[in-house]
């Protein structure tokens, strides 16, 4: 487990940073990470569902997906809903796999036979401890103004909802197409599909709040 462990941390550490690093330099660099995850989703999502007609249904999928990323970063011309989402998806699923690994107990499904109770709560725990943080002790380079409500709490949750359900998906799709990973290019984690399982659901989650209601932190 710690090996695993200090892989997941290094690379998600190494992923943040380089989505910060886009995020200084500007749209050009963070559209075109967008743009190059993308086409490595969509070649891993081909890869699982190549000759069968659920690849046509997920690649339009992918496609919204990460039209809602982009939406989403324009909105209000700011890029701090965007690391919101991605923070609750990373926390969660760090939280998911150190208390899972940790209590063990009960498993949540049979789909991901990894997949416990313990590490749901974990998930629910992390991203709620570690986003709350990143909301009263970050405001640097940002016009929004938040506060933490029962409101803020809700639409945590149900991102680190949302983002479980997307692992749980992806994994039923590895599981179908008798792989355990999307790709091997992020240590600890496999594919790129591996790692933003969560954000795929999340992104349009959060992108339908905000045509439905301009939902906002306060």
């Amino acid at each position: 487990m710690k090996k695993e462990l200090i892989q997941r941390i290094l690379s998600s550490i190494v992923l943040i940073s380089l989505i910060i690093f886009c995020v200084i330099k500007g749209t050009f660099y963070i559209n075109l990470l967008i743009l190059i995850t993308f086409l490595i989703s969509l070649y891993e999502w081909y890869n699982m569902r190549k000759n069968n007609f659920l690849f046509f249904f997920g690649a339009i999928y992918l496609g919204y997906t990460f039209y809602s990323v982009y939406k989403i970063i324009d909105y209000n011309n700011s890029y701090f809903y965007f690391l919101f989402i991605i923070l609750i998806c990373v926390s969660s699923d760090i939280g998911g796999f150190i208390i899972g690994k940790l209590f063990k107990g009960p498993k949540l499904i049979k789909i991901s036979p990894n997949k416990t109770y313990s590490g749901s709560i974990g998930s629910y725990l992390f991203s709620l401890l570690i986003t709350l943080f990143f909301l009263t002790n970050t405001n640097y380079g940002f016009d929004t103004q938040f506060s933490i409500t029962t409101y803020t709490v809700v639409l945590v949750i149900l991102g680190s909802t949302v983002s479980q359900i997307g692992d749980l998906v992806i994994s039923y799709f590895k599981r179908m197409s008798k792989i355990k990973n999307t790709g091997n290019l992020i240590p600890g984690h496999g594919g790129i599909l591996d790692r933003i399982d969560g954000m795929i659901f999340t992104f349009p989650f959060f992108y339908t709040l905000l045509i439905i209601n301009d939902f906002r932190l306060n």
